[in-house]
């Protein structure tokens, strides 16, 4: 499947609402709960206008994982970007039904085309440890494992550590 990474605008919001609320059970597998006030659609459009207002200063980046006929299968994005250091942090989910099926590792490889323009030398990505999909991703995508102090994060009740990846020009 193609896939094209769109730049989110004020007009996705509805769209990517229904998204975020079709797979909330299955995103909160893996990533903390946002709480149920993130579902509601007035917050909901609140957070995606403050979204495109970090864009709008330079402090993240946030695209859209679209396939041919235009229907949203994920979201990725880089966040804290850093002019100085030029790095950011590397974030992304696919929705459930297309989990597997390579998206993730072509969205993640088309992202770091775009930091190749935007200059930024380094990114930065989490997982937890026992997501060896998205470790399996970070890595074919030229991310390195590397040691830092221990982070940890509470995911339906338990503890979970956290990996660090980094990729770098």
């Amino acid at each position: 499947m193609r896939i094209q990474l769109k730049a989110c605008t004020a007009g996705d919001a509805d769209e990517l609402y229904a998204f975020e609320c079709d797979n909330r059970r299955y995103f909160e597998q893996s990533i903390p709960s946002r709480g149920d006030d993130y579902y509601v659609p007035d917050i909901f459009r609140e957070r995606h206008a403050a979204l495109l207002q970090e864009q709008k200063d330079g402090s993240s980046v946030f695209f859209l994982i679209k396939n041919e006929t235009g229907s949203i299968l994920g979201r990725i994005n880089l966040v804290d970007q850093s002019p100085i250091e030029k790095s950011a942090q590397l974030g992304y989910r696919i929705g459930q039904v297309h989990t597997g099926r390579g998206i993730a590792k072509q969205a993640v490889r088309l992202l770091l085309r775009h930091c190749q323009k935007l200059e930024i030398d380094k990114v930065e990505a989490k997982t937890t440890d026992g997501n060896f999909a998205s470790q399996k991703i970070l890595t074919h995508n030229g991310f390195r494992r590397v040691n830092k102090e221990e982070e940890e994060v509470v995911l339906n009740g338990q503890r979970m550590r956290l990996i660090h990846y980094i990729w770098a020009r």
